[in-house]
């Protein structure tokens, strides 16, 4: 047995050092993943793409991120993350400079954008390398720690349309050579836990057995909700400030990066209080939190001051039920099948996402209005909010609960 805590009980030296690793490259690859959102509003003006277009070409790499975790987090459970961390990292790179000769087509983005998807993936790839180096003590602030690479959002928002202002292909060039200069270091430094359980059955029925799980679902729809909102604010905010407030798309796209970076900001707080508190607590009062000022935001205020508060607000009720969802699947997930698991509910998480922006976009279209989209956010925040403390505060740690577990 290989001991991951000092002599103290807290984890070790190499725990925290492939927590930074894996967070470094969790935020390179959702820049990559997230490249074509920031210049949604350029791509829009020069193929002359319809509100419901714009929106698919920037929801296309978050349907396919979300989907390939599943394959992604039960090959990490055979493989290790050591292998496929640098080696996703090192793939995203083909579809960032495909960017750069796709532009002009319509259907080539698309195409580059579901090659994009792979960018979303690492989610899957870094959650089990963490939960197995941390004790369970610390294991829900240490996968916060790592959620907080979803910073590569707003870092994508704030960086991207300025680099792009002094170059068009500037911003896939350096994303590029970040992925490959952090997939060199990747493949150097990072390390499995040497003694994590290596399952041997397929894929294909460790999958199954996952899947056959009930907290399994219910994790994947509060998953959907919570970090599913994030995803979908990512990608669509910097549109919707910029065709509802007239903001320029630099100055949309800064607001979107101050959003994201709450987010970031508040998800290993969601995963310090699960440790201290149970997460389903927690995820039940983030969520109505969200439910709260998605209503505010629904009746169009100004953007300054009430837009903006209500945004931000979102942004931490968001971020911290990311948190505590994680925290969840810490402590009912058996270790060998925890890689297929966070597959399974991260792809719930980006599904969550895709669905909004392209429910925005037509609704703007036929409506010439977001707040029937905001209506919606309220509703399943609230119902979030109720089955979370109705039905998840009864798990209890290590993963019995107090009903069945298996649908």
């Amino acid at each position: 047995m290989v001991d991951t805590t000092d002599r103290t009980g807290r984890p070790s030296a190499t725990a925290y050092g492939n927590l930074a690793l894996v967070t470094v490259g969790f935020t390179l690859t959702f820049w990559a993943w997230n490249l074509i959102a920031p210049l949604a509003g350029d791509y829009k003006d020069r193929l002359g793409l319809s509100s419901f277009e714009q929106s698919l070409l920037v929801a296309v790499p978050v349907l396919v991120g979300s989907l390939g975790r599943i394959p992604a987090g039960a090959l990490t459970d055979r493989y290790g993350a050591r292998l496929m961390f640098p080696l996703v990292s090192a793939l995203t790179i083909v579809p960032v400079l495909l960017l750069i000769p796709a532009r002009n087509s319509y259907g080539a983005m698309l195409a580059v954008g579901f090659l994009l998807g792979l960018g979303g993936t690492t989610f899957a790839i870094g959650v089990p390398l963490v939960n197995s180096w941390f004790p369970p003590a610390h294991r829900g602030f240490a996968i916060g720690v790592f959620g907080m690479g979803m910073g590569g959002v707003a870092l994508s928002g704030y960086f991207t349309p300025r680099i792009a202002q002094r170059s068009s292909d500037l911003p896939f060039y350096v994303v590029a050579v970040a992925l490959a200069a952090y997939a060199l270091v990747a493949a150097a430094l990072l390390r499995d836990r040497p003694d994590r359980p290596v399952p041997t059955a397929s894929l294909v029925s460790r999958l199954g057995q996952a899947g056959r799980l009930r907290v399994t679902w219910e994790l994947c729809a509060l998953y959907a909700i919570g970090f599913g909102g994030i995803v979908a604010f990512g990608v669509y905010l910097p549109t919707y400030l910029k065709t509802w407030y007239g903001l320029s798309p630099t100055d949309a796209g800064t607001k979107a990066a101050g959003f994201a970076l709450l987010t970031v900001v508040f998800r290993p707080i969601g995963g310090w209080l699960s440790d201290r508190v149970h997460p389903a607590l927690v995820t039940a009062a983030a969520l109505g939190f969200v439910a709260l000022w998605a209503i505010v935001q629904a009746f169009d205020p100004a953007l300054v001051p009430v837009g903006t508060l209500a945004l931000l607000c979102m942004a931490a009720g968001l971020g911290t039920a990311s948190g505590s969802v994680f925290a969840l699947v810490a402590q009912v997930t058996p270790q060998p099948q925890v890689g297929s698991v966070t597959g399974i509910v991260g792809a719930a998480g980006g599904l969550g996402g895709f669905v909004p922006p392209l429910v925005m976009g037509a609704v703007y279209s036929a409506k010439d209005s977001y707040s029937i989209g905001f209506m919606l956010l309220s509703d399943l925040a609230l119902a979030g909010c109720v089955y979370a403390y109705g039905r998840m505060r009864n798990i209890r740690p290590g993963g019995e609960s107090r009903l069945s577990d298996t649908a």
